[in-house]
């Protein structure tokens, strides 16, 4: 964990491009969260290329409760980097993103990195009003059980 991010890793005992079915389809990311925030969908098509924005129903007391996200994705490499920013919906991403990276440990098995990255937040109004980090490593932890989970199955 560095001062703007933090980064849990693990090995999956899946092939690369069934995680990467899992993580590149929005629909399948409530069944992930380990924060709990996710709620549902709104409106996603399965991540394709950079510049697709998904968005996200949430629920969570940093927002007063139930609020929706437009998620704008800033990395894509088939089986190898899903990566989006976050914004409150109609707005612009104010900084903060997620970065998943896959590497393939030979056939059966995925190195998945899980990044949470806020270094590029810079008001200081939103640095006041959400406590970075608001996602904590036990909860990505969480998130890559799940996936581990997610995917296998």
């Amino acid at each position: 964990m560095s001062e703007n991010s933090v980064t849990v890793e693990r090995v999956i005992d899946v092939p690369v491009d069934q995680v990467f079915d899992v993580l590149s389809n929005p629909h399948r990311h409530p069944e992930l969260d380990g924060s709990g925030f996710i709620r549902g969908v709104d409106h996603a098509d399965r991540i394709q290329q950079v510049g697709d924005v998904f968005t996200m129903n949430m629920d969570g007391p940093h927002m007063g409760g139930e609020y929706k996200t437009d998620n704008h994705v800033t990395g894509y490499a088939k089986d190898k980097l899903l990566a989006w920013q976050t914004a409150p919906a109609g707005t612009e991403p104010p900084g903060w993103e997620w970065l998943w990276e896959l590497e393939a440990q030979g056939p059966d098995a995925t190195l998945v990195r899980h990044t949470y990255d806020w270094s590029k937040v810079t008001d200081k109004d939103l640095l006041q009003q959400v406590k970075f980090p608001l996602v904590s490593q036990d909860q990505l932890e969480d998130t890559l059980g799940r996936l581990a989970a997610a995917a296998a199955g």
